[in-house]
């Protein structure tokens, strides 16, 4: 091969390769699974029994979602002599409850599902109030985020015994030793920043002798 002809022949495989490298862009399909179609999972559960525990567990995750993101609002926002408390109490809960999400979406990825992800989609399944988008007391956002944990509680324990009654051993321990032990904690780390005590003297102080 002529000198010409080799260097004609390795540019021609360099612009092949090029045009291989090159990102394949603006691509559109049908979707592989629409959303609330459950696909049948080797995993020795009904198929009616993972539908179910989904559609449970989308609720759930749309719930947890709002209140994780509840959390970062208030942690950006809060105001107050408590705000370095409660400034760090509320990201550490924030994270937690990042935690449970993708623990919730991986069950109903399991089960066959297809879990929630856009915040619009959130927006519209959520049972949480929206609370406004300015900054409010800190006593007004913990009482938001009780009422809002107290929700969840409600739904996971009725969740959790409906999977128990179907057999769906999996679902009913992400509820009970995960969702609902977490929420129960938090809970009460929460409410303790409500409690109106003295900070400095015991409100019978003065009548000691």
């Amino acid at each position: 091969m002529s000198p010409k002809n080799h260097r004609s022949t390795s540019r021609n495989e360099l612009e092949a390769g090029s045009e291989r490298s090159k990102p394949i862009l603006h691509q559109k399909a049908r979707e592989i699974q629409p959303y609330g179609k459950t696909t049948k999972m080797p995993i020795a559960l009904d198929e009616e029994v993972c539908s179910e525990s989904i559609g449970n567990l989308n609720q759930l995750l749309a719930d947890t979602m709002t209140i994780r993101d509840m959390y970062k609002k208030h942690h950006w926002q809060v105001a107050g002599h408590t705000f370095y408390q409660l400034h760090l109490l509320f990201d550490k809960h924030h994270g937690e409850q990042d935690e449970l999400v993708d623990q919730i979406a991986e069950r109903i990825q399991l089960l066959g599902g297809i879990s929630l992800a856009m915040a619009a989609d959130v927006a519209e399944t959520t049972m949480i109030s929206r609370p406004p988008r300015g900054r409010e007391e800190a006593p007004v956002q913990i009482s938001r985020l009780l009422e809002a944990h107290e929700l969840i509680l409600k739904e996971a324990r009725t969740m959790a015994k409906q999977a128990q009654e179907s057999g769906d051993d999996g679902t009913n321990d992400l509820l009970v030793s995960d969702v609902i032990r977490t929420n129960e904690l938090q809970t009460w780390f929460l409410a303790e920043h409500v409690v109106d005590v003295p900070l400095v003297r015991s409100a019978g102080a003065g009548n000691q002798r």
